[in-house]
């Protein structure tokens, strides 16, 4: 399977790691403020990835849309910054994730800031994964 191709995605990867998720486990809700995730859910398992888009010049700013993908629905989901991503492996079947960031995690050398908004840290969170 095909995950990743520069002449139908207009982006550029940075790097590029892979992740299980166990069942019932969520990953995040959290944002990037200059990062875009290229996100690719491929099975074994399926999630339902949450986007809240925060972006203030959007049309779609303030709404929330839920995918489902993974085994059952192969995708490759882009996530630009100022929307706020988080996933949940649903079903019984660990998952694995593929991400394609177009910056380096910490920066060159992993020696700058981590770019992230850890929405899952704060209480009183508008942005929540059941």
């Amino acid at each position: 399977m095909e995950i990743y191709r520069n002449d139908e995605v207009s982006l550029s990867p940075a790097m590029g790691y892979i992740s299980l998720t166990r069942p019932g486990v969520t990953r995040g809700p959290h944002e990037h403020s200059r990062q875009a995730d290229a996100f690719a859910f491929l099975g074994p398992g399926n999630f339902i990835l949450h986007l809240w888009d925060r972006r203030q010049d959007s049309p779609t700013k303030g709404e929330h849309l839920e995918l489902e993908v993974g085994e059952n629905n192969p995708s490759l989901v882009i996530v630009p910054p100022g929307i706020v991503h988080g996933y949940k492996c649903v079903g019984d079947q660990a998952g694995y994730v593929i991400n394609l960031p177009d910056t380096l995690y910490k920066g060159e050398g992993k020696a700058g800031e981590i770019d992230e908004i850890r929405w899952e840290e704060e209480g009183d969170s508008p942005y929540k994964i059941s």
